[in-house]
């Protein structure tokens, strides 16, 4: 069975209906993974760019490149560059589906999963910093961050130690390896749902690929790219990536100027407008059939016609972590 035969795209009816695509349309796939939504959007007429950092992904995607031909584009950068690729209200639709994909969850050589054994990786582009360098060369206290923050760990500062005392024996250099620290240092209930790793290797896959700094400058780029009437949707899975959305909307389609206490600062006009629900959930038939469902969000805005804002990394708050220097991280772009 191929890839895209068995990962099914996570609220598919709805992120094509807030796209609203017609026949000839250009829509970007910031976040191609098997090619799901693309192929829904292909299906129904539109051109699509894919864009994923990921090469297996590139590379895995020929089949489909040959089925659709010019009418599929794929570039292996991550989705925060579109912008570079495009002039501005150039493409009709733009779509972000956060985080790591299942494909990648499921190659244990990935090392994004302690479900089986694995190289301690989790690089979506298997490039720069993986979480072994993080977790065998980070100081405690910012890896009490990492976990604690983007993990939402609170035995952050446990765990943190936990590394400290078995990295001084021998380098974490597996899945597994690190799974067990964890679960040795938080323990385990007989009530609890999920393994008491799970919320450190978040932290940990987050840190490494900067995904947080990736969607902020993501939906920058897509704000400046968007037609007027274009549509932006994004689908998110957790607290930290949806309260980045949520912001980003909320601030552009309020058109506030400031503080309502500084009534100086002039009203800045609206990028989005927002129509319908402000975040739709998927449904209960959908997140019965597929897990990962759960705690999807989705959130979409239609372009106005008022010129892109300049880029405001601080609207979001992101945490003051030891980012990697490397091209394309939030340190490097600031």
């Amino acid at each position: 069975m191929s890839d895209a035969a068995r990962h099914v795209p996570v609220m598919l009816d709805e992120v094509v209906a807030a796209l609203s695509t017609g026949v000839g349309e250009h829509v970007v796939d910031g976040t191609f993974g098997a090619g799901g939504y693309s192929r829904a959007l292909l299906e129904r007429g539109a051109r699509v760019t894919g864009f994923d950092r990921d090469p297996d992904v590139i590379r895995g995607a020929e089949p489909m490149l040959a089925e659709f031909g010019d009418r599929l584009d794929l570039v292996e950068a991550p989705f925060s560059q579109m912008g570079d690729h495009f002039d501005a209200g150039s493409v009709d639709g733009v779509v972000l589906d956060i985080g790591v994909s299942s494909m990648q969850i499921d190659q244990a050589e990935r090392g994004f999963s302690f479900q089986a054994d694995g190289p301690l990786d989790m690089r979506m582009a298997q490039s720069g910093l993986s979480a072994a360098d993080v977790v065998n060369g980070f100081a405690v206290s910012d890896l009490t961050r990492i976990v604690g923050i983007l993990g939402e760990e609170r035995h952050a500062g446990r765990v943190a130690r936990a590394i400290e005392r078995e990295r001084a024996v021998g380098a974490i250099e597996t899945t597994g390896h690190l799974a067990r620290i964890v679960e040795k240092a938080v323990g385990r209930g007989p009530k609890d749902r999920i393994h008491p790793a799970t919320r450190t290797f978040q932290g940990l896959r987050i840190f490494v690929n900067d995904e947080l700094g990736e969607l902020a400058r993501a939906l920058f780029a897509a704000e400046r790219i968007l037609k007027p009437g274009g549509r932006l949707v994004v689908v998110t899975f957790h607290s930290l990536e949806d309260r980045i959305a949520k912001r980003f909307f909320q601030d552009r389609a309020g058109g506030a100027g400031g503080s309502r206490h500084m009534p100086e600062v002039a009203e800045k006009a609206a990028t989005f407008e927002i129509r319908g629900k402000a975040m739709v959930k998927a449904s209960e038939a959908e997140a019965e059939r597929n897990p990962r469902a759960r705690s999807a969000k989705l959130r979409a805005g239609i372009r106005t016609d008022a010129p892109a804002r300049a880029v405001e990394m601080g609207l979001f708050g992101l945490p003051d972590l030891p980012w990697p220097n490397l091209p394309g991280s939030r340190r490097s772009a600031s």
